[in-house]
């Protein structure tokens, strides 16, 4: 109950504060080095651990972001802070550590009965459907009336799927600094409510041309992955023992703006949050393994835990390790926060999909098929219902 009390004061009753005037912003020295010559942009600062503090107006992060992709054909390695001081601490590695009352799962795997047919469930062809329909929005940037829509057409989705299963609610997470809500629907826990497992995916899109965005790997596919876990969950009248919150994040190709605000409202309010898994581009394969790993700024025991789950549930797959850098996706901010996050990746850095952040990131380029968001999909239902139901 006091989770709930909490949360419905953060999601509904509290509006984050609008940011105005500069933007002071953390990133690594791979942007940097991107950034550097942008007349726009002073440096106030540098840390051993190779991480750049930066102070620019904020109308220029859309602009920044958009040269960033174009420059490094990634996300673009920057966390856009509230504020110099909150900067300064991720500057100096010293914002919040874990909870000191989070004791660490035990992550065995005991739900073989409950994962097994959950994970057959799972059907590729409504992952391609989800993938389709929010890539036909033609641009879900975080500022757009289209971006709204977005955030608006998961939130309906995810009701219309939910509303089978007696524990479940869904809210939009508002931004008042931006239009586009992120989502954010809940599985309630049947005894250890106050305890959550967080699967999350950003739901916007960017090009680097100010053009069309359709985001169909990037991120429609993760996305597509979260909707069919919450199908699959639905379909299967699974209870948790854990809360389980699927969080589609809006402005991520910004600096990670929503996931950030919604990852510190978590810490404010002392939400115990298990572990959380990112889902940011799944649907291309560009490498010879199936997934990789991002063991940079991600949990080292949790994502030993993802390969354990993936040798027992889905042992046809190959499994990698890669790093991507500050703040590549929305785990970033929970890292940030002081909780377990991991991310398994589509594809070794460098051999992703060639298309992201283009015009050209559509569901036909990556093969008009969601054989390998599939993968990934199954590899976070089997996370949900085994960390969920985790005995520690």
């Amino acid at each position: 109950m006091r989770l709930q009390i909490a949360l419905m004061a953060m999601l509904m009753g509290a509006m984050p504060a609008a940011v105005a005037g500069n933007g002071w912003i953390t990133a690594d020295e791979v942007a940097w080095r991107a950034m550097q010559d942008d007349a726009a942009i002073a440096l106030r600062g540098s840390s051993p651990a190779g991480l750049y503090l930066l102070e620019l107006d904020l109308d220029q992060v859309g602009r920044l972001a958009a040269t960033l992709h174009g420059k490094l054909r990634h996300c673009g390695g920057f966390m856009l802070h509230e504020s110099e001081d909150e900067a300064r601490l991720a500057l100096a590695g010293t914002g919040p550590q874990a909870l000191p009352e989070r004791a660490r799962p035990s992550y065995r795997l005991t739900q073989q009965a409950v994962v097994a047919p959950a994970l057959a469930r799972i059907d590729p062809a409504k992952i391609a459907a989800t993938i389709m329909r929010l890539s036909a929005f033609p641009n879900r940037y975080f500022s757009s009336a289209q971006g709204v829509e977005a955030s608006d057409w998961i939130r309906l989705a995810w009701e219309e799927i939910g509303r089978q299963h007696p524990g479940f609610s869904v809210v939009q997470f508002a931004h008042a600094a931006y239009r586009q809500p992120s989502v954010i629907a809940t599985i309630l826990g049947s005894d250890r409510t106050d305890e959550v497992v967080v699967l999350g995916a950003h739901l916007d899109s960017i090009s680097i041309a100010g053009s069309a965005a359709p985001g169909a790997d990037d991120d429609a596919s993760g996305i597509a992955g979260l909707t069919e876990v919450l199908r699959t969950l639905v379909a299967g009248k699974i209870q948790p023992r854990r809360t389980i919150k699927l969080i589609a994040y809006a402005a991520e190709e910004v600096g990670l703006r929503g996931s950030q605000e919604i990852a510190k409202a978590f810490r404010q309010a002392r939400v115990d949050v298990v572990g959380v898994l990112q889902l940011d581009m799944t649907n291309y394969k560009g490498s010879d393994k199936d997934i990789y790993l991002i063991d940079d700024h991600t949990d080292p025991a949790q994502n030993q835990f993802l390969r354990a789950l993936a040798a027992a549930y889905l042992p046809a797959l190959t499994v990698g390790s890669e790093k991507c850098g500050y703040a590549c996706s929305d785990h970033a901010s929970w890292t940030g926060q002081g909780y377990a996050a991991s991310m398994p990746f589509e594809s070794a850095m460098g051999q992703d999909n060639p298309h992201i952040h283009t015009r050209n990131d559509t569901f036909a380029n990556s093969g008009s098929q969601a054989a390998h968001a599939l993968k990934f999909t199954r590899l976070a239902a089997a996370f949900a219902i085994e960390l969920a139901a985790d005995s520690q």
